[in-house]
């Protein structure tokens, strides 16, 4: 038995190594290639917007755009935390991967997926699609995860190989303790050592809620990750493997200023008799109590200054939205900059927010990236698309994609 089994774990190994040569062959005459060997590490900042780095002081990110990279890259809709970084994750829309919101309310059950609900929030069977973290799993690649949405659930019964618990180790593992992480997964022997690994940031994100986009407080958050992520990538350049890693920086959306000239009060438009549940967000969630009460609640918001409303199933084909099993009944979008809600949400004191339409520029990305594999000093015009960061990532990695909304083709001119 023993021996039969070493056998088989033999053959196991051959046949991926015959995978991957197969693989960066393909991938070479295709006029991309990639080495097996090399290594991706992507960290997501949290609110990331396009500009900061033009706006503030950002030595590193600098020299990143120097020594590699530079690009915008626009988020999905709707322009928010959970659903765009498991797009990253997935290459697929919101729509299309199920994490339609941070708030939701499953349509079969009444029940209501929310960052603050455990249970929900933990169920797989919210989380579609296939996770580069999974995809390059199962065909042998090692991978790591840090706080990235979705990795701490498991997805189709599985994790990443090595990955963290964020509602149970959050307070504990600062950001500094994330890069110590980092270093330290990079340093593990050869056979243990992930050829992936994904981190998460919080910030910028929390700055720009509380004081804005473009401000003091913003640029001194966003300063100190540059800083921060200046210090890990010397810590990296320490290691053997420095000539092999490929170092990505970017995030899940950007952030526009807010205004309390610019509310519009729900209750001044809505009966309280035709709504089952409103999520305050952006878009604005609406299930009706009877299905007579749809119509009442379009019209009463059709023509609405400075708000778009629509159907389940009617949102603008460019959007990619709307068609989700768990939509809800009416979807109610503000211009960049509104807000539309009751009371409750109206009060809130935060200086921006995200969440609008996706083509608007203040809602888009930064996106940075060095390594082996990306060209040198390349800054590329226009945008791409976020849901090309996952064909992007299994090129790296030499794993074959699962289906995605992205494309590969998009985003090969940042590769050499």
């Amino acid at each position: 038995m023993r021996i039969a089994s070493h056998r088989l774990v033999q053959t196991t190994v051959t046949m991926k190594r015959l995978f991957l040569t197969l693989c960066t062959v393909v991938l070479a005459l295709a006029g991309w290639a990639v080495s097996r060997d090399n290594y991706t590490v992507i960290i997501s900042l949290d609110g990331f917007r396009w500009d900061y780095p033009e706006a503030f002081d950002t030595p590193f990110l600098d020299q990143m755009a120097h020594e590699g990279v530079k690009a915008v890259m626009t988020p999905s809709f709707p322009s928010k935390t959970f659903p765009n970084h498991y797009t990253l994750a997935t290459g697929l829309v919101p729509d299309h991967h199920g994490i339609i919101s941070n708030n939701f309310v499953v349509r079969k059950t009444g029940k209501v997926y929310s960052l603050g609900n455990k249970e929900m929030r933990n169920d797989p069977q919210y989380y579609g699609g296939d996770p580069v973290w999974l995809t390059a799993k199962r065909q042998g690649v090692t991978t790591a995860t840090i706080f990235w949405v979705g990795s701490d659930v498991a997805v189709d019964g599985d994790h990443a190989n090595y990955w963290h618990d964020y509602q149970k180790e959050h307070k504990e593992l600062t950001y500094d303790k994330r890069c110590d992480e980092i270093v330290r997964l990079l340093s593990l022997p050869e056979a243990e050592r992930p050829h992936l690994v994904m981190a998460y940031f919080d910030d910028p994100d929390a700055a720009g809620h509380r004081n804005g986009p473009i401000c003091r407080a913003t640029r001194q958050a966003m300063e100190d990750m540059d800083l921060r992520l200046d210090v890990l990538w010397r810590r990296i350049q320490m290691l053997p493997i420095a000539a092999q890693v490929n170092f990505i920086v970017t995030g899940d959306h950007g952030m526009t200023w807010l205004d309390k000239e610019r509310q519009i009060l729900s209750t001044d438009y809505l009966d309280s008799a035709w709504v089952e549940s409103m999520y305050n967000d952006f878009p604005v969630l609406i299930n009706a109590t009877r299905p007579m009460y749809v119509d009442s609640i379009v019209n009463a918001l059709q023509g609405v200054d400075h708000l778009r409303v629509w159907r389940r199933g009617q949102v603008p084909a460019y959007l990619n939205y709307g068609n989700n099993p768990n939509m809800s009944d009416v979807i109610v979008l503000p211009d960049i900059g509104w807000l539309f809600g009751d009371k409750e949400q109206l009060k809130k004191k935060d200086r921006g927010s995200h969440g609008y339409d996706n083509t608007m520029s203040d809602m888009w990305v930064a996106f940075r990236a060095m390594g082996p594999d990306f060209k040198r000093g390349y800054e590329r015009r226009g945008t791409f698309r976020n849901v090309c960061i996952y064909p992007l990532l299994c090129h790296l990695l030499c794993v074959s994609p699962s289906a995605n909304d992205g494309s590969l083709g998009e985003v090969s001119d940042l590769l050499k």
